[in-house]
């Protein structure tokens, strides 16, 4: 993963960009061009290229990347004046390394056009929204559970649950909206309240790789959200487990049923008997696959038909492009705020020459003011496909991965 260098070592990249006259590459219009640091780095960098840079203009963002002693450094800068061969730009915010993208990102190519729409069904509807996407990967439960028998299924998921719990309750925000503090909280997080027991403590650490459990700083500042004073968190929490306790709720845990960016209900189960065992990872991985499933049959059985959007073609701005991916801005809208962490787009690349059909991941996201910015992953080019673009980009013969990372 790209790692943000911190300030002392940013600090010292940018003084050694001077001093040691450290060449930085600048792929722009299907041409390499090199620049070197003609001034110390202060608040602007004073740049001079191997040779004038056509169609570069003030407010243009360019992508620089260089190596210092085998490490890769990238960073982008705004120009900010063009004279013949010398540029000025704002010094860089951040330095990154460690990259993991696979080639360098070059301005878009002015023939180049670029249509996204989504893969797959996508629907708006009224359950609360989380910033993640959740993606469906239900194949290894479907031997034993048929998700176009809604009633069944959710028979099926009762009868297992009672092998492990005394209670449990199956809600949907449909007609009921989140009233409790752990229904606010799963909904807003769409994550797992887990508390192993209520005589002890909530979760410190969440062992997903993909982080799925609300942990004790997580629900000490949803606390916080809802005004309770810092100075008082810990009592907070207290009071909550202890609350749990005086009901006779000793193992407790509330997992949410997730439909793409949507928290359409949850699963609560809980233990009232006091020498029962208490509920364990393995079990909220189960209840996780089983609120998949569940989610998938009320999509298939037409539950969310009422919200569903028809597959439309819309047109970002691309600010960059490689090729393993690109960068495009869409204005904040409806349809920028379901561009999600893990959504997949189809791409329609159109050149004069050739016209290629992708699909992309949308692997980062972030916005300003007006704008949200989408980093998108290339998953299935095909090889010719591949070729074209690169050489189409590039302007030079097809390489292997990382072959432009290199300046030296």
């Amino acid at each position: 993963m790209a790692t943000p260098i911190k300030r002392i070592e940013k600090d010292f990249l940018l003084k050694a960009l001077y001093d040691e006259k450290i060449p930085m590459m600048y792929l722009h219009n299907r041409s390499e061009y090199i620049l070197i640091s003609e001034k110390p780095t202060k608040t602007e960098m004073f740049l001079k290229a191997d040779r004038p840079i056509q169609g570069l203009k003030p407010r243009t963002r360019m992508e620089l990347i260089f190596d210092h002693h085998g490490q890769v450094v990238t960073f982008s800068v705004t120009v900010t004046i063009v004279k013949d061969d010398h540029i000025i730009v704002e010094a860089p915010e951040f330095l990154y390394k460690n990259l993991v993208r696979s080639f360098s990102r070059v301005t878009t190519p002015p023939d180049l056009s670029i249509q996204f729409s989504f893969c797959g069904d996508r629907y708006s509807l009224s359950f609360p929204k989380i910033q993640e996407y959740e993606q469906y990967e239900v194949n290894s439960m479907l031997e034993n559970l048929d998700p176009k028998n809604l009633g069944g299924l959710i028979d099926q998921i009762a009868s297992w649950i009672k092998n492990y719990a005394d209670n449990y309750k199956l809600v949907i925000f449909k007609d009921v909206k989140p009233n409790s503090a752990e229904e606010r909280v799963v909904a807003e997080s769409g994550k797992t309240l887990f508390i192993p027991t209520t005589q002890g403590t909530f979760l410190q650490a969440d062992p997903y790789p993909k982080k799925r459990i609300i942990t004790e700083d997580m629900f000490k500042r949803y606390l916080e959200s809802t005004g309770v004073n810092t100075a008082y968190l810990d009592d907070a929490v207290k009071r909550f487990l202890s609350n749990k306790l005086d009901k006779q709720i000793y193992s407790d845990a509330w997992v949410p049923i997730l439909f793409q960016e949507y928290v359409i209900g949850y699963i609560h189960l809980w233990i009232n008997a006091s020498g029962r065992p208490p509920f364990d990872f393995s079990l909220i991985d189960t209840l996780y696959q089983f609120t998949k499933v569940l989610a998938y049959s009320l999509k298939i059985n037409g539950y969310f038909d009422a919200g569903l959007i028809k597959d439309k073609a819309f047109e970002g701005k691309v600010i960059d492009i490689s090729a393993s991916g690109l960068l495009f801005a869409f204005p904040h809208s409806s349809l920028s705020s379901s561009l999600l962490v893990d959504s997949e787009l189809s791409l329609k690349l159109v050149t004069s020459k050739r016209t290629i059909n992708a699909n992309a991941k949308i692997v980062r996201r972030y916005k300003d003011t007006s704008m949200g910015y989408f980093g998108c992953r290339f998953l299935d080019i095909m090889p010719e496909d591949m070729r074209f673009l690169f050489e189409f980009i590039y302007g030079k013969p097809f390489a292997t991965e990382g072959d432009l990372g290199r300046t030296t």
